[in-house]
């Protein structure tokens, strides 16, 4: 028998049950529904079609007063927002007889050139109006709009335009600069088309997502990427946490609509990072989670609303958890508190770690403000903090943001007695008591309280966090120093239980914040 007839026979020779198993298993690994892939969309055509209409070109115009002709318009930054950031809306502002084109194009420049020589010399006597250009979408069949406020920023005049090119002048209802959201109003006599919010936090990284908006003033277009990340901090404002996408966002997408898969907006595109205006695949979208509470509060009141704690924080780093027993860097740590406010009433002190807030765990030291915010203005939460190497559970009572409300430094008359100046060799300072003659040197006011650090060792462990003579030490380990024996003590204590770092309050002109200082035991 030949070798290939031997070949054919073992092969017929397998059980027919492990044929069928193998079968089996091969079209389970190819079937889309499996764990191993899941398949693309076949297009976005159908949804696309859908979102459309509701999807709307924002264009305002500001009257800006008589001045010098203005010079030709400057490359945009390598990385920005407003203006540039989702799309550079506010830099397409240009007199009414500058053609609009893409940024680069040949035209573009021809015009600005030819513009600028026959304006040189001479003075614009005469009010100009500039042109912005944004996106935006409907959520209400009865015509509210949401965009990003730096489209509509300034404006004298805002025309909502939709994609069958219908055209309605828009009311300002309200906006909120520190999440950069707009809602307008337009009146028509039918109901227009609308989409509604979906739910952010579900979205995962690696999703599709479909991003909607009027490109360089093209008209709608769409564009389709996936979910990049999320909480992304930008240095945006005080509630940055936005949501990052290579769906391509460009000049005009700002205010525009980012949707999932199911045709719900899980985000408003606001900003990009471009070292040349356009799009990378690094767009940023404000989660429609932290945009549906503003937005609601903005119909109902005119303004957000947010909730207010009165404290000014700082992170939890390492060697600040070390120092206060904690076991791992968590939480938002009070570097003070405002005198009256809400923190203080409900017996929240400064060195305390908020390790949650109504239920919430604080994850880190940008949390905080995000909860405190969407909670509800007079609502009684019960917040837990680390004190004193234990849990502490507390009442406070939620008040309201007030944008004059500044922090405070603590206030006492207290002086202690005049002493000479002392070294604390583990931490690298020389450190006296606050007398009038030091008030004066360092510029302290009465009401400043502590041990004034007259020198610091250039190579010891203060220099590595940043302390200089001037600073005043507040606190050491979290208990009040008032001498500059106090505070040898406490540094003794820390090495005798075996510590690392001491934590200390330091006042550097009213600003009151924690430095955990390595104990040098050399």
């Amino acid at each position: 028998m030949s070798r290939a007839g031997t070949c054919l026979l073992l092969s017929r020779a397998v059980p027919r049950w492990r044929t069928v198993f193998a079968a089996v298993v091969a079209v389970s690994l190819l079937s889309p529904g499996s764990g191993w892939a899941k398949a693309g969309p076949d297009g976005f055509a159908d949804l696309a079609a859908k979102l459309l209409p509701a999807v709307v070109n924002i264009s305002s115009t500001q009257t800006v007063k008589a001045g010098p002709a203005p010079a030709p318009s400057p490359k945009q930054a390598p990385s920005n927002r407003g203006g540039n950031g989702g799309g550079g809306d506010n830099s397409d502002r240009a007199g009414p007889d500058i053609p609009q084109f893409p940024p680069g194009s040949p035209f573009e420049e021809f015009f600005k050139d030819f513009l600028n020589r026959n304006r040189q010399g001479q003075q614009d006597t005469t009010p100009r109006q500039t042109t912005s250009l944004g996106s935006g979408f409907i959520i209400d069949p009865a015509g509210l709009v949401v965009t990003n406020n730096h489209v509509i920023d300034e404006a004298d005049e805002i025309t909502v335009t939709l994609q069958d090119g219908t055209d309605f002048k828009a009311e300002v209802v309200g906006r909120d600069t520190k999440t950069d959201l707009a809602l307008l109003r337009v009146k028509s006599s039918k109901p227009l088309p609308s989409v509604k919010f979906g739910d952010s936090d579900k979205t995962r990284v690696g999703d599709w997502v479909l991003a909607i908006g009027n490109p360089f003033g093209l008209g709608g277009t769409v564009t389709a990427g996936i979910l990049s990340a999320r909480a992304r901090e930008i240095n945006a404002g005080p509630y940055d946490d936005f949501l990052q996408t290579d769906a391509s966002i460009n000049r005009g997408n700002s205010g525009g609509p980012m949707f999932n898969m199911d045709g719900d907006v899980i985000g408003i595109n606001t900003a990009i990072y471009s070292p040349s205006g356009g799009s990378i695949g690094i767009g940023f979208s404000i989660p429609a989670n932290l945009a549906k509470p503003v937005l609601e509060q903005i119909k109902q009141f005119g303004h957000a609303r947010r909730g207010w704690l009165g404290v000014n924080i700082q992170s939890v780093t390492d060697e600040i958890a070390e120092s206060l027993g904690l076991d791992k860097p968590k939480g938002a740590l009070i570097a003070s508190v405002h005198d009256g406010g809400p923190a203080q009433q409900g017996g929240i002190q400064p060195g305390d770690v908020v390790l949650t807030f109504d239920g919430r765990e604080v994850l880190d030291m940008r949390h905080l403000p995000r909860i405190v915010a969407e909670t509800p203005i007079d609502t009684s939460v019960k917040v837990t903090v680390w004190r004193k190497r234990k849990e502490v559970a507390l009442d406070v009572k939620v008040g309201e943001l007030k944008e004059e409300q500044q922090a405070s430094a603590p206030t006492t008359k207290d002086k202690p007695p005049a002493a000479p100046v002392k070294t604390v060799k583990a931490l690298g300072l020389s450190l006296a008591n606050l007398m009038p003659e030091l008030r004066d040197r360092f510029g302290l006011n009465d009401n400043v309280a502590g041990v004034v650090i007259t020198d610091v060792d250039a190579g010891g462990p203060a220099a590595d966090k940043g302390m200089r003579a001037g600073d005043v030490v507040v606190e050491v380990a979290q208990d009040d120093v008032k001498t500059t024996d106090q505070i040898l003590s406490k540094v003794d204590d820390a090495k005798k239980a075996g510590r690392k770092s001491v934590l200390l309050l330091v006042d550097r002109q009213g600003d009151l914040r924690f430095v955990a200082v390595k104990i040098d035991n050399s």
